[in-house]
């Protein structure tokens, strides 16, 4: 049951339905799809998607040829609909891009930073708030992944940046748009993997993301486990791997020194920490068989522990991890198999590439925007900001555009 009441809550619950329904399938069901999946009757679908149409949500196209049934159209993001802003601020650099319905992404911009809160996010909130004033009232949130724990929606800890209690929201300026959403950068790859990637549909999973440093969650039922305040599921902080080297977080052992860029830079010998090293960190990757069986060993050791703790249907890796698989995947399961219990052996999880590769954490950062937008007091917010448009035309038909949504530049 949906709690609907009156046939304008049912309407407003069936709206939020069909715009969910076109962000998940990517734009790419056609209405009649849709209509079957939601178990609309064909009158209500059309009087749906005509008003969605009216109110700048929604544009059809015709469905390509060889699609089979009569000819039916797409209904997918209007070319002025909704924006969600995304940030996915790495260690080193920071890219920015705008997110239409649908998931569809276009870069706004890519741009290295000095490794401290002031470089990192000053110059981005710059930036936001330009692209921002070109899109205007398109623009419905930001979401930002950063590479630590985030605590009370947006104080950021970044131990192998030294960063302790930054005040994202502060740094960025009051230029951000509301929502603002921050978030730690591995549970929105994971997000990102449950709703577009490998761990769709998949009740029980685990996502592990190898950048400069190691992150990791559990996915249950599509919903990464953050923890009482938001901050758990931080396994690149547990003694999984036997070393006793002191981590800068405060603890002792922490797998994430033994995976990732720093790791394999200090198993040559190299400089490592404050998010310098990506170049060479990279070569040593692609050269060093010792240093990457070295890393996939102890993320293959690691993985097994949490297997055994968790019970995962599916492990997914996304950074450095599907190399790691690649170049040195037989280190990587020789180290796991033994210190799995009997029983995970007879039937071990699926360890698998992430299928949105480095992209994961930028578009789990759309989605957390989307979630935010896609409600019925989300789309009644639209709804007041343009009050030029139609309202509740029940025969109004499809906007057309001399532009096709999906070739119009953002």
């Amino acid at each position: 049951m949906n709690g609907a009441t009156t046939s304008g809550e049912l309407r407003a619950h069936n709206r939020v339905r069909l715009l969910r329904a076109v962000h998940d399938c990517g734009a790419r069901h056609t209405r009649s799809q849709l209509t079957r999946d939601l178990r609309l009757a064909r009158g209500t679908a059309s009087v749906l998607v005509a008003g969605l149409a009216e109110e700048r949500l929604l544009h059809e196209e015709p469905a390509p040829e060889h699609v089979r049934g009569r000819p039916t159209q797409i209904p997918g993001p209007h070319p002025d609909g909704p924006i969600a802003l995304a940030v996915d601020v790495r260690e080193d650099a920071w890219e920015l891009a705008a997110c239409e319905l649908g998931g569809r992404v276009t870069v706004l911009g890519v741009r290295p930073h000095d490794g401290t809160p002031e470089g990192a996010l000053a110059l981005l909130g710059e930036a936001v708030a330009a692209h921002r004033a070109r899109l205007g009232h398109r623009v419905v949130g930001l979401g930002v992944a950063l590479a630590g724990p985030v605590r009370h929606g947006g104080l950021v800890d970044i131990a192998h940046l030294g960063w302790r209690s930054v005040d994202v929201p502060h740094l960025l300026g009051g230029a951000a748009p509301s929502p603002l959403i921050v978030g730690n950068d591995t549970a929105f790859a994971a997000l990102a993997e449950a709703r577009r990637g490998r761990l769709r549909g998949v009740r029980v999973g685990l996502h592990l993301h190898v950048d400069f440093d190691l992150g990791g969650v559990l996915v249950v039922d599509g919903h990464p486990l953050g923890g009482a305040t938001g901050v758990g599921a931080e396994f690149g902080h547990m003694p999984l791997t036997g070393s006793g080297r002191p981590c800068l977080c405060g603890a002792i052992g922490c797998w994430g020194m033994d995976v990732g860029a720093n790791a394999l830079l200090r198993h040559v010998g190299l400089a490592y920490g404050g998010g310098r090293g990506r170049e060479q960190a990279e070569h040593v990757l692609a050269t060093s068989e010792q240093a990457v069986a070295a890393n996939a060993g102890a993320l293959g050791r690691g993985i097994a522990a949490l297997v055994n703790a968790h019970d995962p249907e599916v492990v997914t890796l996304s950074g450095h991890g599907p190399e790691l698989r690649e170049r040195a995947g037989e280190a990587l399961l020789g180290a796991c198999e033994p210190v799995l219990m009997a029983i995970r052996r007879e039937r071990p999880p699926r360890i698998e590439s992430s299928a949105l590769g480095w992209r994961g954490s930028l578009l789990g950062a759309m989605e957390s925007v989307f979630d935010a937008f896609l409600t019925t007091e989300g789309l009644e917010l639209w709804r007041k900001s343009h009050p030029d448009q139609a309202r509740d035309t029940p025969d109004a038909q499809s906007v057309t555009h001399s532009t096709p949504a999906r070739e119009r530049p953002v």
